[in-house]
């Protein structure tokens, strides 16, 4: 029974573009908001002052609402528990951090990074977890004192209470246990006394009453330790619930080497926002609806026991499909506005023409700027295959096509009708040269359509040209 009002989050920390797996964590994170009529929150988690930048917040801001993914709080949407920037709320995690000083929770750590990876190493190889074992917990107060004299500065760390167990319910795996002996303890502030995620994440999770927080596999680990900073501060933490992975062809996870996958990267490439939302709700989530639908109508059936407990396959000729399915719901003017930073140019009167023919075979604008040249352009240059197609017609075929053209003009029902009869071919026999000449291509729109944009005159100059191609002229 859900929580009510349910309250969610994305939190992203603003070091570099926003990934699919970012996306379907905040699109199931919003649609699951959005089903339970809770609300939706936007955290920045730029507590990572070296790699955190303006740039990637306000990039990853822009992503987000390009996707029709709408936060009610967060940046620009003011509710009663900000500030949504972490790097802004540093005296919230001080007040939390004096307290469990105060209550002897914590020690100072001054363990460097080689001695860390030395200790993890060596637990590797005895085949160990590798936890930190506690090595600056038994430092007495004059031997901190005077490694604090010699100018090092520690971390924090928090005490782990010895030999128990952690047991939450995941929302997507179901019930989770853990033994404290396999944690160990863990840092809750940089030396450079700045909080690490472990921390300032699950603090803001209970002060922002964030009721249920969908992310990632990698992050179950981190859960218990989160649990046991709340419950030893007397917070409420969330419900938590654990997506599988997204993984490449290869069944690894996926990752730059599969490809570039940004939602920024993505729209450079000419992806429509409608296309990946409705590829990545349907990504590890089932969805009944087949066709293409919008955010509401996503969030109206979106629930947590849809989501698959197995990784998901990132598979690109499926979000190719709701690529084609998106750029056929647009109306003429969004797809004209879609494909007009490609450069195309067409004559205006042609434009609803060429959009009517050509909006079911385009995915990107790409394809139309190649359609533009081959409609709008001058002679065509055929491939050895394409060659091949007009050279097995022959010389005739060709011959009558243009006959027919002077006496038929751009219909092109008469035209094949005419050159049937005349050389008794039909099927594949009779289309297949006739595309090939007029548009060099194999494929491609329906040709009474592309006989109305080519014209006349032109038409018989693309069948002149293909007799020439034929005879070796």
């Amino acid at each position: 029974m859900l929580i009510n009002p349910v309250r969610t989050r994305f939190a992203p920390s603003p070091t570099g573009l926003i990934h699919i797996g970012n996306a379907r964590t905040a699109l199931f994170s919003a649609l699951f908001a959005k089903q339970a009529k809770g609300i939706f929150v936007l955290r920045i988690e730029d507590t990572d002052l070296t790699r955190s930048t303006v740039q990637f917040v306000e990039q990853l801001q822009d992503d987000l609402h390009w996707l029709e993914i709408f936060w009610q709080e967060g940046p620009g949407q003011d509710g009663n528990n900000g500030p949504y920037w972490q790097s802004q709320r540093q005296s919230i995690y001080k007040h939390y951090y004096e307290e469990l000083v105060y209550r002897d929770l914590t020690y100072p750590c001054f363990c460097t990074e080689e001695d860390l990876a030395l200790e993890r190493k060596l637990l590797l190889s005895r085949g160990l977890a590798p936890r930190y074992r506690g090595n600056c917990r038994k430092l007495t107060a004059d031997e901190i004192a005077k490694k604090l004299a010699e100018g090092l500065k520690p971390t924090l760390r928090f005490k782990v209470p010895e030999n128990q167990r952690v047991d939450f319910e995941d929302l997507i795996k179901g019930p989770q246990s853990f033994n404290t002996d396999d944690i160990g303890d863990f840092i809750i502030r940089r030396a450079d006394g700045t909080s690490p995620f472990l921390f300032c994440s699950v603090i803001d999770d209970c002060l922002m009453q964030i009721t249920h927080v969908l992310r990632g596999e990698d992050h179950v680990s981190n859960t218990p330790r989160q649990l046991l900073i709340a419950r030893t501060l007397g917070l409420t933490p969330p419900h938590y619930g654990h997506t599988p992975m997204i993984v490449g062809e290869d069944g690894t996870p996926l990752s730059k080497r599969h490809g570039s996958f940004s939602v920024t990267d993505l729209r450079l490439q000419g992806y429509l926002p409608l296309a990946i939302m409705n590829y990545l709700a349907r990504l590890g989530h089932i969805v009944e609806q087949s066709e293409l639908c919008h955010f509401d109508d996503l969030a109206k059936t979106f629930h947590l026991k849809k989501i698959s407990r197995s990784p998901a396959r990132f598979d690109l000729n499926q979000l190719l499909y709701w690529q084609k399915l998106a750029v056929a719901n647009l109306d003429t003017v969004s797809f004209w506005t879609w494909i007009s930073p490609s450069g195309v140019e067409i004559p205006e009167d042609q434009r609803i023409r060429f959009i009517e023919t050509l909006r079911p075979n385009i995915c990107f604008p790409e394809d139309a700027v190649q359609w533009v040249d081959i409609l709008f352009g001058g002679e065509l240059e055929f491939t050895p295959e394409a060659k091949q197609v007009l050279i097995e017609a022959g010389e005739q075929f060709f011959v009558e096509a243009e006959q027919a053209v002077d006496s038929h003009g751009t219909d092109f029902k008469q035209i094949v009708q005419e050159v049937k009869q005349a050389l008794n071919v039909s099927g594949k026999q009779l289309y297949h040269p006739l595309r090939v000449a007029l548009t060099g291509r194999e494929d491609g729109p329906e040709l009474a359509q592309v006989a109305e944009i080519l014209g006349q005159d032109r038409m018989r100059q693309r069948f002149s040209h293909a007799f020439r191609v034929t005879s070796g002229n």
